[in-house]
């Protein structure tokens, strides 16, 4: 892990270290999963702007998003169940975005709780949450997310129903894993993985845990999360979550133009351009060619941020350059949690922040606030 000099590295030293159905539910996405490579291939295409001869020496990469100061224009997106990759899970992920300055957001479906996760960091992070049937307990945890001081709430709205990952229904992948005559031999294999996951009680829903019964069985938890996409969710919802929590509200899942002007009026201060990391429709545009069309429609009423496809410092200037004015690292942060819990993720961060100085350099823009469509070779 520590010879790693870029994303791809981490990548691969997570294949080693992981069952293959772990790595490949971390990996997959939904269908044929078109979307996913569309995220990466939409980003490769994007030339950036080279400019020489410019005094580069009092470069900066901070900024602010959501009233929170960051030292880099990235932080560490929602994803689930860390815990299934590393045994510290979020704890691990969260004390390395705070060592590097930079916002963490746990999700509701992560394998260490709220509550561990503010006593582990002893700082603001923010929290991501679903729209489930089961109101109460949405009410519940978004006070819980309060009473933990999170300082901004994000709720993922692109989940209606769940997509149809195939990669998942193949390997028969469960939470917690089973052993199983199908996967006995993969996990035999790994063992280092399999003695931390096995001994780690973290390995389930924490948010969960405690307050929706029977969730200890992997086929309980399967039943009970098949039940609660609820395909009612209309804007309607928004409002209701926003009588409920004060501080800042972000919208994750955004891809249409018309969607992120709703956000607008339902009072947001912010959204996520974003398609699930292609793991839910699986035929939608890239989160990087969606972007400026939003950008270009909702203009500076509320902040833009961009996650799907980011795997370098170039990625995350390129999508500042069409608009985004921050970026959340999914599959990058968790490639090094992976490789090397809190190092690795912090490793993770290092490499997207110096690859992002070196384009800032020779592109000739040395702060965040500089950066706007010039930077892009079109």
């Amino acid at each position: 892990m520590n010879e790693a000099l870029c994303i791809e590295d981490l990548r691969l030293c997570a294949r080693r270290k992981l069952p293959k159905t772990i790595f490949e539910s971390m990996e997959s996405g939904s269908w044929s999963e078109e979307a996913l490579r569309r995220n990466r291939r939409d980003f490769v295409a994007l030339a950036l702007r080279q400019k020489v001869l410019q005094d580069i020496s009092g470069l900066r990469t901070d900024t602010t998003i959501l009233g929170t100061r960051s030292t880099l224009p990235f932080g560490i997106g929602p994803t689930g169940l860390h815990g299934l990759k590393h045994p510290r899970g979020e704890l691990d992920t969260s004390l390395a975005a705070k060592q590097a300055g930079i916002p963490f957001c746990l999700s509701m479906m992560s394998t260490y709780s709220i509550e561990d996760v503010a006593q582990a960091t002893r700082a603001p992070f923010w929290f991501q949450i679903f729209f489930l049937r089961d109101r109460g307990f949405v009410r519940e945890v978004v006070a819980r997310a309060a009473a933990a001081r999170c300082t901004a709430l994000f709720i993922t709205v692109d989940l209606p129903m769940r997509g149809r990952r195939l990669t998942d229904i193949r390997n028969g992948m469960t939470v917690p894993p089973n052993f199983t005559a199908k996967n006995f031999l993969e996990f035999a294999l790994k063992p280092r993985w399999a003695l931390g996951a096995f001994r780690n009680r973290n390995r389930m829903f924490g948010n969960l845990q405690g307050h929706v019964a029977g969730l200890e069985d992997a086929d309980e938890a399967l039943k009970w999360s098949d039940t609660q996409y609820d395909p009612t969710v209309t804007w309607k919802d928004i409002e209701w979550i926003r009588g409920l929590w004060q501080g800042p509200l972000v919208l994750k899942g955004i891809l249409d133009a018309g969607d992120a002007k709703t956000a607008v009026d339902v009072g947001a201060q912010g959204i996520v351009v974003s398609n699930h990391g292609g793991r839910q429709l699986d035929v939608a545009q890239s989160t990087i060619s969606a972007l400026p069309r939003i950008a270009d429609a909702v203009g500076s009423s509320l902040e833009i941020m961009l996650d799907g496809g980011v795997r370098s410092g170039q990625d995350v200037l390129k999508a500042l350059g069409r608009g985004a004015r921050f970026c959340l690292l999914g599959r990058s942060a968790l490639y090094g949690l992976a490789a090397g819990g809190q190092a690795g993720v912090g490793k993770a961060i290092d490499i997207v922040r110096s690859e992002l100085v070196a384009a800032m350099a020779m592109t000739g823009v040395t702060a965040v606030e500089q950066i706007d469509a010039q930077v892009i070779a079109e």
